[in-house]
């Protein structure tokens, strides 16, 4: 066989995941490897860098058992990871500590320290992004504060993605995409000294790796990765973009139609919720409103615009714990996760709306989007002794997605449809929920692996298999999206325009509540 396979990568937070597709988009083969995250006080969330790259090589080892001769047939490859996050190498490419994770919540006391000296407004409007304990420029001003230690002797800073670049071809470098967001001008792609001199990090300048374009730096895959990774030393190596902005453009975030580019939303329903929409237009940025994300994509001139919540179906796996103790509490067995999936989504779509109203905070460092808040807690409010189990499923389902369009709201007009991918595109109930609170139509795509696909489209652009991204899209994308649209009920719909404004005013006067809370615990566990 000659070479016909291009393999993706997606390093994501709790599972690493390698994907061989062929040249015309279609996945052959995937294997994945648990991923583990060191939890500790204060919010902290961390990982072994040196354990995700063992863990990626031995991922595209498991990979080599599933696909005959893949190291001889593979024409590129190209790795994503998770974004944000601060994963730190010395001068000799050594780790200096463990990673930061994004769902680290120990750097939120910089974010609203520069929030309220306006500091934050002028960095949205040149870098295109809100300022989050997520992003690295405030993980770098809690380490600076409690780890000089550890800036003392790093050489350069990495997103996951980067790191995993570096061990694969010894090049240190990150997507200009993300080092404008981050640290830079959103409108030049450029690093800013003025965006860093509001950030009070000038100092730690040094530490920013080169600048590669949005469209992703090649390099040869060194013979101390290919002996790890079982690939072919040589083998092209793609830098494309963080997880998500690829997870949009691989599920179906860019459409078109004969006018040009479509109002299309694009939803990751997993554990996290990422919310986005693209845009060739400057007028439809909105960085004054310090919200989400705005990242430069690999075709020129056009931006998504992204907001996540922290915490998706983590509320359902919590549901499902719930279901799963009762059950043994009463010394019942318990019928497995995915049937009670399977029944959890049944008895949602017949059981009656809004008999509560759900905020779906569950995540352990609090909120990111649209609001920032670590203190940020789940509640329920509005029910009486009568609500049940279908209740209280339902309405944690409608809190999922009366928070989708919380981040929708956001970024401005309601897009015209909404694709879905993501662990919640297999929930009929969660499809129609979102359909009816958001009241658009909702279209799913089955693409199985959608981070790993915008990874492998970068990769074949990249080696000229296609021109552009646009032309991949076809084949690559638009032939995984469903043809069959979920409709919003127009009478429920009404229901949830009510409702959405009731749950936006209790956020926000349940957010002075959260703060005291907050005080409560760090006198019990002070954050580290």
């Amino acid at each position: 066989m000659g070479k016909d396979l291009i393999i993706g990568v997606d390093a994501g937070t709790s599972v690493i995941k390698a994907v061989a597709f062929d040249l015309n988009g279609h996945q052959v083969a995937m294997a994945s490897t648990p991923n583990q995250v060191m939890l500790g006080p204060g919010g902290a969330a961390e990982q072994d860098m040196d354990a995700t790259w063992v863990a990626t090589a031995g991922t595209l080892r498991a990979l080599a058992d599933k696909v005959s001769d893949l190291a001889q047939r593979t024409v590129a490859m190209a790795a994503t990871g998770q974004g944000d996050g601060t994963w730190l190498i010395d001068a000799d490419g050594k780790p200096v500590g463990p990673a930061m994770l994004w769902l680290d919540a120990r750097a939120a006391s910089y974010v609203d320290a520069l929030r309220n000296n306006m500091a934050a407004q002028a960095v949205a409007a040149r870098a295109g992004t809100a300022l989050t304990p997520s992003i690295q420029s405030m993980q770098l001003l809690w380490l600076r504060e409690r780890h000089p230690e550890r800036l003392a002797h790093a050489r350069t800073a990495f997103h996951c993605k980067d790191w995993l670049f570096f061990k694969a071809t010894d090049k240190r470098a990150t997507s200009a995409c993300e080092g404008a967001y981050t640290f830079g001008n959103l409108e030049t792609q450029s690093y800013d000294d003025v965006t860093l001199a509001l950030l009070g990090l000038s100092d730690l300048k040094r530490l920013l790796p080169p600048l590669s374009p949005c469209t992703g730096a090649i390099a040869d895959l060194t013979q101390a990765a290919a002996d790890e990774t079982g690939l072919t030393a040589g083998t092209p190596v793609v830098l494309p973009l963080m997880d998500v902005p690829l997870t949009l453009l691989g599920s179906g975030g860019v459409a078109f139609s004969p006018d040009g580019l479509r109002r299309v939303g694009c939803s990751v329903l997993g554990s996290t919720g990422m919310h986005g929409w693209m845009t060739q237009d400057v007028n439809d940025l909105h960085l004054e409103a310090q919200t989400g994300y705005t990242i430069a994509m690999p075709w020129p001139g056009m931006r998504v615009r992204l907001v996540s919540h922290m915490a998706a179906t983590l509320n359902v796996d919590w549901l499902l714990a719930l279901v799963a103790d009762a059950a043994r509490f009463a010394g019942s067995a318990c019928a497995s996760k995915v049937d009670l999936l399977t029944r959890l989504d049944s008895l949602v779509l017949q059981a009656a709306p809004a008999q509560a109203v759900y905020h779906p905070y569950i995540a352990e460092n609090g909120e990111r989007g649209p609001f920032v808040d670590a203190g940020a807690r789940a509640q329920l409010s509005g029910f009486s002794a009568r609500l049940g189990l279908s209740g209280l499923a339902r309405a944690v389902f409608e809190g999922v997605a009366l928070a989708t369009r919380d981040c929708y709201e956001a970024l401005g007009p309601l897009p015209e449809e909404i694709r879905l991918s993501g662990g919640a595109a297999r929930s009929p109930a969660l499809r129609q929920l979102l359909a009816s609170v958001t009241g658009r139509p909702v279209r799913v795509s089955y693409r199985e692996e959608c981070g790993a696909a915008g990874a492998a489209v970068m990769a074949a652009v990249a080696i000229g298999r296609h021109s552009n991204v646009r032309e991949a899209l076809p084949q690559w994308v638009d032939a995984y999206l469903d043809n069959q649209l979920t409709l919003p009920d127009p009478q429920q719909t009404a229901l949830y325009d009510a409702l959405y404004l009731h749950y936006r005013d209790v956020a926000a006067r349940a957010r002075p509540a959260w703060q005291d809370l907050s005080q409560i615990r760090n006198t019990l566990v002070p954050r580290g």
